[in-house]
């Protein structure tokens, strides 16, 4: 198709998010160590596990908006919102003892902006999208998420410890340029917006919500697709954790990588691998039906995460990792292309506010490993894992491949 046939909102998207992702990725992967440091772990765990819980439900209201109000109108009065928030939590580092609890507040208002303006912009790129072109646009969004992140967890690796303030004032700085790109680029295509079933706000919202809860094979496939990206979502919570505090310090030449950097550079290995073989990866599948490959793909991704949850050595853990990545590559747009081929056209607000389910709960999963890992061995977590992923595999492939839904789509 090539990039000058995109549609605007699409450049638009693709654009904004690889700027955003790379400052923010600096950040956010250490989120959980900030608080476990501040505070402790175990508060570090309940607080970030409640401000998962928060985003799922305010999440499922974006959802509601974007299908009822203007979503352009939605994402700009969300990310300005952010702006300020990141500004805020900016401030709250000056002082030499930091002000944990402005940081939390800031930090708790931001999850529930970003949820509420989040399915407005997924819904606005499937409006922008065929059948026939949306592989190939979330194939190249897939890729250009994993540069920005790879770009955003080299600078979190090199300047996190030292250079926390600097990195959120660039955060605000780059969050302060969303709304206004938005504003003056992002065109609003979604002119048929649902009309209010009930006087009772309550009853609407969960009236709007009623087919997606219903569409059984849906459900299955983003049930099951939160297990297996809780796996992924561990690896800056609880292996994060571990690893900041069991790793043992390894040299290459005068360079020391003790467990914070440790942790870096497994996710910049797996951004990497993503931006290297991404489309190499779908070449080489598109040869296999979708069933075979999707299979495949997540029993590799499966045996490398079981083995990095545990791991302590240099060499497993980056070995392990890049079994794990290939894993991914391999099953990732065959789940990504068939989830959003499920979804009507009528109702994209909603169904991409269910969608996001899936991450919600993975984080939410991810958050409670570093509860649970406070009391379990990290064999035993290797364990834990490996069960969420064969419940999320036979539930994304039962979900996909066994039953058709009779929902015509668009």
């Amino acid at each position: 198709m090539g990039w000058k046939n995109y549609p605007q909102n699409i450049k638009v998207r693709l654009i904004t998010s690889f700027f955003n992702r790379a400052v923010s990725s600096a950040v956010m992967p250490f989120m959980a160590l900030f608080f476990a440091q501040e505070m402790n772990k175990v508060w570090a765990g309940l607080f970030l596990v409640f401000t998962v819980i928060i985003g799922f439900f305010v999440n499922l209201i974006g959802g509601y908006i974007s299908d009822r109000f203007p979503r352009k109108r939605v994402l700009v009065l969300t990310s300005s919102i952010s702006a300020l928030l990141f500004l805020l939590m900016t401030i709250s580092l000056y002082p030499k003892d930091n002000i944990i609890s402005v940081f939390a507040f800031a930090y708790t208002l931001y999850i529930v902006t970003s949820s509420l303006g989040r399915p407005a912009m997924h819904a606005i790129i499937i409006d922008s999208t065929t059948p026939e072109n949306r592989k190939e646009v979330y194939a190249l969004d897939y890729w250009l998420v994993n540069l920005s992140m790879a770009i955003g967890a080299a600078l979190g690796g090199l300047l996190y410890l030292n250079h926390q303030i600097e990195l959120f004032a660039l955060l605000t700085i780059t969050s302060t340029i969303l709304p206004i790109a938005y504003h003056i680029w992002l065109i609003d295509e979604h002119t048929i917006r649902r009309e209010k079933q009930h006087q009772n706000v309550f009853m609407d919202l969960i009236q709007n919500y009623k087919v997606a809860f219903q569409d059984r094979p849906f459900v299955k496939v983003v049930i099951g697709s939160m297990f297996i990206l809780a796996a992924e979502f561990s690896l800056n919570s609880y292996i994060g954790v571990r690893l900041a505090e069991t790793f043992k310090s390894v040299h290459i030449g005068d360079f020391e990588i003790a467990g914070v950097r440790m942790l870096s550079i497994l996710n910049i290995e797996n951004m990497l691998l993503v931006v290297c073989f991404t489309f190499l990866i779908n070449k080489l599948t598109d040869k296999f039906s979708n069933k075979n490959v999707l299979l495949v793909g997540l029993i590799i991704y499966g045996f490398g995460y079981v083995t990095v949850t545990s791991a302590n050595t240099f060499y497993v853990l980056i070995l392990f990792n890049f079994i794990a990545t290939m894993g991914e590559l391999i099953y990732s747009p065959v789940r990504n292309a068939e989830q959003a081929n499920m979804i009507p056209s009528d109702k994209r607000g909603s169904y991409s506010a269910f969608t996001n389910f899936s991450f919600s709960g993975a984080d939410l999963i991810a958050r409670l490993t570093i509860i649970i890992g406070a009391f379990l061995i990290p064999t035993m977590m290797s364990v834990y894992i490996g069960i969420l992923i064969m419940i999320g595999t036979l539930l994304v492939y039962t979900g996909l491949f066994l039953k058709k839904t009779n929902i015509q789509y668009q």
